[in-house]
């Protein structure tokens, strides 16, 4: 992989439908070329999925999300594996790390309200054999996700202040 080959990576991971044209003309080739480049990225799964970043909140879905951190106890010959490919498949969770620090794995979740959030934690995730304990963070307010910034605000008049 060269640096067109990055170039293109970075340009359509801010903006998937950027046009061909407009990618050609940063990477200072042709369209013919770059759609080449495209399809070798995405056979070789570089290029994993093209996807839309939806302001949830803006779209007026009330989706309330957290973070859950997870102590787990690794599987002899599958260390973490085995159980993330399990927490994986939960259509909740949004996205799932090994990380290191106090907690093995972080996940990412969604629900319709902190109630149902607080259910999938205690009815599905913790009564697995392989955690040991859970940290719930609930997310009060996102000001950027995915390189995208969301808060916007206005200017905020600051007042003179004197002694």
């Amino acid at each position: 992989m060269d640096e067109t080959d990055r170039l293109l990576l970075r340009e359509l991971e801010e903006n998937c439908r950027i046009p061909l044209g407009e990618l050609a003309v940063m990477a200072e080739c042709d369209e013919r070329e770059v759609e080449e480049r495209i399809r070798k990225l995405e056979e070789l799964g570089a290029i994993r999925k093209y996807a839309a970043f939806v302001d949830w909140e803006r779209a007026g879905d009330g989706l309330v999300t957290a973070v859950i951190e997870l102590k787990v106890s690794p599987e002899r010959d599958y260390g973490y594996d085995r159980i993330a490919d399990r927490i994986a498949r939960f259509r909740q969770v949004r996205s799932l790390r090994l990380m290191t620090g106090a907690y093995d794995l972080q996940l990412l979740v969604v629900g319709g309200s902190m109630h149902e959030i607080a259910r999938f934690v205690s009815e599905q995730i913790a009564p697995m054999d392989s955690i040991r304990e859970t940290a719930t963070h609930i997310t009060m307010k996102s000001y950027k996700e995915n390189g995208t910034i969301l808060a916007e605000h206005d200017e905020v008049e600051r007042l003179p202040y004197s002694f």
